[in-house]
């Protein structure tokens, strides 16, 4: 048993990876004269259109004959999702050992269970002898080739398991620290779950992080200011008794550095640490870029593996973990001085290899954030092993394919006893799964268009009473009544198109194009559209504040929203759609106020104005900071 729990940790599963998708590049369509013959032009940022979707992803590699009809106890996935491969075997014992990705038991007994390898896999791990962690046949398919299989933990599970941890008596003679993740583009609904009170209780520590703020643009100086207050309107509203709220980006690193320092000297070494909130909060990006920080042990970034990243909900499915750094007045002295000397640094400062890192950054969010590491292990120990931040691998877009993680060093690097016998643990848990959120009604393809993975651009359009907005065929908007024209800015993923029409052909478009490549989401044609539920509406009233201010957001679900922007006294009646089971939500105040001033000049003969990227800003560099400041 010890030779085959040796092999499932470090054996291989599948060799190399598919090969990097192209990008597709396009412009924006001519308009021709008039508002109606505008009516069918995709408005999407050129710079981020992906390939077309009617080209099929690429099968998964094989693992041998797939599993028998009568073996078979999962439900039928999805339209997009795929089977998992190779032939189970229940006769076979579960290894003990957790997938490094995941968390999940791997096993080989039940596809549809967390943690499973083909049996043709499991069985060769008894022999193998491989330099690369193991991972589940999920998060493999998940990583490399963008795949999914329809695994996830019930809410009976998930309370088992959170709960448990989060109840059971305290570690150290101290209760938990709890850190939130909250969804800034999912708010209020990312926090208003009716799981979070029964497994918060009353003795747990409470901090709320608000997730994404890089990709939201900043419509005004104070716009971080406001954002900070919504949070924690958002938090009051669910009934959260939250200690602080920050505003982060796990993705570039933005606030990172800051939530460390704060933890590091208002936490201390107190007691473990749960990471929990809704799927696609962004938890395991944040367990990534925190098991490379000050706040983990040095030498346990490197035996630890890093969780799998994924648009899909529901990636991680058991607890993942790293040993906290005990700060020690020395180790925040020398933390503090590093902080010091690199928040002196201009971009002309950073090496070749930094800038293009940030570069990348920049092209990603609008805010980043330089993640640096205090204590590392000795060069001759590391064996030419640097540990730094990489957000490339700890966070991936649609368009590029995951790279695989260099080999470090000839042999696993393994936490002593001595190492972890007093720790103090982070956790990563797996996410609460959301009511009414439109992501259960996609495929995992249709997920990357709609989910955002860059920089949101708004888009912006001055639509006069009679005309109706599509976002994709996930949302519509009709304009009935109103005294005037009023501008409507859509804040959603770059890759989801929109629409407008006149009042009088909206039906017509969305029955011949729901489905087809101008909608775009959901695709599929007329099958994809026989099981996709349809629009229901609901009519909202709205009364205008200033031409520069919205008045209010009317938040399609998940997948975003449309802030509205109307005349003083302008009186406006809306009718608004989206899919049956899902939950349309009038935010009052707007999450962007002053987003309508975010566009570029009103393109002739259409009631669209030219995107407008503004720029990004780097937190921790001296020269952004001064330009911030301006």
């Amino acid at each position: 048993m010890q030779g085959l729990r040796r092999a499932l940790l470090l054996g291989r599963l599948w060799p190399g990876a598919l090969p990097r998708p192209r990008r597709g590049l396009t412009s924006f369509p001519s308009l021709g004269s008039g508002w109606a013959a505008a009516e069918e032009e995709e408005f999407v940022f050129p710079e981020y259109l992906p390939s077309e979707p009617g080209q099929e992803e690429k099968k998964p590699p094989k693992g041998g004959e797939g599993p028998r009809p009568e073996e078979r106890r999962r439900k039928p996935p999805r339209s997009g999702l795929h089977q998992a491969s190779g032939r189970p075997d229940p006769s076979l014992p579960a290894s003990g050992v957790s997938c490094p990705g995941c968390g999940a038991e791997l096993h080989c007994r039940d596809p549809a269970l967390p943690g499973y390898l083909p049996s043709e896999k499991y069985r060769s791990l008894k022999e193998e002898e491989a330099e690369e962690e193991t991972v589940c046949q999920r998060c493999w398919l998940l990583v490399h080739h963008r795949q999914a299989l329809k695994v996830e933990v019930s809410r009976e599970e998930f309370h088992g398991l959170v709960g448990a941890a989060l109840k059971a008596p305290p570690r150290h003679n101290r209760p938990p620290l709890v850190l939130l993740l909250a969804d800034l583009l999912d708010l209020p609904e990312s926090l208003l779950s009716p799981d979070l009170p029964g497994l918060l209780g009353d003795q747990a520590h409470l901090l709320v992080l608000g997730n994404k703020a890089d990709l939201l643009p900043g419509d005004s100086p104070d716009y971080l200011r406001r954002l900070r207050g919504s949070l924690r309107q958002a938090c009051a509203q669910a009934g959260l008794r939250a200690e602080e709220v920050h505003l982060i980006s796990a993705k570039t690193g933005f606030g990172l550095e800051e939530l460390i320092t704060r933890l590091q000297r208002s936490w201390k070494f107190n007691g473990d640490v749960y990471l929990v909130g809704a799927t696609n909060t962004g938890k395991s990006t944040l367990f990534n870029a925190l098991l490379h920080s000050d706040y983990c042990k040095s030498r346990a970034s490197q035996a630890i593996h890093r969780a799998t990243i994924s648009p899909w909900p529901g990636t991680t499915l058991n607890l993942l973990k790293f040993p906290i750094i005990n700060p020690t007045p020395y180790r925040i002295f020398r933390r503090e001085a590093r902080l010091k000397a690199d928040a002196e640094k201009t971009e002309e400062d950073l090496n070749e290899e930094e800038r293009k890192q940030l570069n990348t950054l920049k092209k990603q969010g609008y805010l980043i954030g330089r993640i640096g590491r205090t204590f590392t292990e000795p060069q001759k120990q590391r064996k030419n092993c640097e540990i730094r931040f990489d957000p490339e691998a700890l966070s991936f877009s649609m368009e590029e394919e995951a790279s695989l993680p260099a080999k470090t060093a000839p042999t696993k690097v393994e936490l002593t006893y001595n190492e972890v016998k007093d720790a103090r643990w982070f956790y990563d848990t797996p996410g609460i799964v959301k009511d009414g959120c439109v992501l259960n009604l996609l495929n995992e393809k249709e997920v990357k268009y709609v989910l955002p993975t860059c920089a949101i651009i708004p888009r912006t359009f001055f639509l006069k009473p009679g005309m109706t907005l599509f976002l994709g065929a996930l949302g519509r908007i009709d304009y009935l009544q109103g005294d005037s024209s009023s501008w409507f800015s859509v804040v959603a993923s770059n890759l989801l198109p929109v629409h407008f029409t006149t009042l009088e052909k909206a039906d017509a478009l969305y029955q011949k194009h729901a489905g087809q490549t101008l909608l775009k989401i959901p695709m599929g044609g007329e099958e994809r559209m026989k099981d996709f539920p349809p629009l229901i509406s609901q009519d909202v009233t709205l009364e205008g504040i200033d031409e520069a201010q919205a008045v209010a957001d009317i938040k399609l679900s998940t997948a975003g929203w449309v802030a509205v922007t109307a005349h003083s006294n302008n009186k406006i009646h809306l009718r608004c759609y989206t899919p049956k089971g899902t939950e349309l939500t009038i935010r009052k105040p707007p999450l962007l106020p002053y987003i309508v001033n975010i566009k570029g000049p009103r393109l002739k003969g259409s009631p669209a104005y030219k995107t407008k990227k503004p720029p990004s800003l780097v937190s921790n560099l001296k020269a952004n900071i001064n330009q911030g400041k301006k």
